[in-house]
């Protein structure tokens, strides 16, 4: 479900689960896209073994932006005015991830929304969690 307006915000509301694409390939592209490959430890399980990683690392900007995008597709009429998040965990190439949101505040004077925020694996290890600060229009 997408909101437009702050009046389609409730208190509680879970934002739709998203299971992003954390394939070794996607990461490798994302890693490439943004300057950080070549090291392996995006591109390769192995190359990252051997710098004493468990595997191929999903890179911490990519699940920033996983949220980002989670956001935007609940309420793409939002600005997102603020996010801050803790790394908690390594988010695994080749792993499952769930990318989830839950409203936590909402500021009718200000027309904002507050959302806490979490990437967990499929074993509900929570590798990423946060806050977000969303702008909507009024009503």
């Amino acid at each position: 479900m997408t909101v437009q307006v702050l009046s389609d915000v409730e208190f509680g509301m879970d934002l739709p689960d998203v299971e992003p694409d954390t394939s070794l390939e996607a990461t490798r592209r994302f890693a490439e896209a943004v300057g950080y490959s070549g090291g392996g430890r995006f591109e390769d399980h192995g190359k990252a073994r051997a710098q004493g990683l468990p595997g191929a690392l999903a890179p911490g900007i990519m699940g920033m932006g996983l949220l980002t995008k989670v956001i935007h597709e609940w309420a793409p009429k939002g600005t997102i005015k603020q996010i801050d998040t803790v790394f908690r965990a390594p988010m695994l190439a080749d792993h499952e991830h769930i990318v989830s949101a839950v409203v936590t505040d909402i500021d009718e004077d200000k027309n904002e929304v507050i959302l806490d925020l979490s990437i967990k694996n499929k074993q509900n290890e929570t590798r990423v969690f946060g806050t977000a600060t969303v702008t909507l229009p009024g009503s």
